[in-house]
């Protein structure tokens, strides 16, 4: 069996047919509108994160198969560019070869994005972790899946939103849950927690303070900076929004109005949101289109 043949490709005699441009295109090979015959070949990185030796095999496979250029998606995998549909098997099997796969098209449960939040300051939660595991869980684990349209991921660590978690069809926020415990508070006239609140959410009213819940973030800044301890009990947090999107029709997305405690319940809610809409979403809509028409009642219910 040659290269070819192991990956169910056709070798070229004459011009490509459709049939052979879809099937490069489903091993995420996606034909560069300047040239008939020559893709751009998506390499995963699981969630932005690889070792150098990875980059040094995306860099040799680049040179002994494309163009020896790489771009960077918006989705945080490499693109290997300028590669000829006749050196693409080659291509794939070498990266295969060192533990590295190519993929990210079609309607289907998409390479999830990560911020650094694992080691970022303002992080809240372990990102590389939860996001590897939704690699693993529904990127690979559901790779066969077949959904109405594509369904994007992403994992931010805190409410600072640097990946758009809430422009994804699901999205995964860190956050801090707490409630101030405010018979500790003795109505300092200088109240640090509510100068070193981003969003106003604090403030002092007949002598205590109060935290508008409407305006919290639940981004954590406030806790340990009261001397007296009004803002120091908190437990790790996982707020999870459904049904964002960008594009032509962008819309970002709904939060549940459950706050998720652990890894465990936050990959639950992922898995019964992808269920979800491969049950009932309609071939050609986006999970955004599913979820504004099922209404998010019922989508919640469903997901919690």
């Amino acid at each position: 069996m040659n290269a070819f043949e192991a990956l169910g490709m056709t070798e070229k005699s004459g011009d490509l047919t459709a049939e052979q441009i879809n099937k490069v295109k489903g091993l995420g090979c996606l034909r560069d509108k300047r040239f008939e015959d020559v893709f751009n070949v998506r390499v995963l990185t699981g969630n932005g994160k690889i070792s150098t030796e990875k980059h040094r095999v995306v860099a040799e496979a680049a040179d002994r198969f494309g163009s020896g250029e790489v771009a960077l998606t918006s989705r945080m995998t490499f693109e290997i560019q300028g590669v000829p549909y006749e050196n693409i098997p080659q291509l794939i099997l070498f990266l295969n070869e060192h533990g590295m796969v190519t993929g990210g098209t079609g309607p289907k449960v998409r390479p999830v994005v990560s911020c650094k939040g694992t080691t970022c300051v303002f992080g809240l939660i372990d990102t590389y972790s939860l996001s590897a595991k939704i690699h693993e869980k529904y990127y690979l684990g559901f790779h066969n899946m077949i959904l109405p349209h594509k369904f994007k991921i992403a994992v931010g660590g805190c409410p600072n939103n640097c990946v758009k978690p809430d422009l994804n069809d699901l999205g995964i926020v860190g956050c801090r849950i707490f409630i101030p415990d405010t018979e500790k508070c003795r109505g300092c006239k200088k109240c640090i927690p509510a100068e070193s609140c981003p969003m106003g959410s604090i403030e002092l009213a007949d002598g205590k303070v109060k935290l508008n819940p409407d305006l919290c973030n639940r981004c954590g800044r406030c806790l340990e900076k009261c001397p007296f301890g009004v803002f120091s009990e908190a437990k790790v947090g996982y707020r999870v929004s459904v049904g964002g999107r960008w594009g032509k029709k962008g819309s970002r997305g709904t939060f549940l109005s459950h706050i998720f405690e652990s890894e465990e319940e936050v990959l639950s809610a992922v898995e019964k949101a992808i269920l979800l809409f491969r049950d009932e979403g309609i071939k050609g809509e986006r999970f955004a289109e599913t979820v504004a028409r099922l209404g998010i009642d019922y989508v919640e219910k469903k997901l919690l």
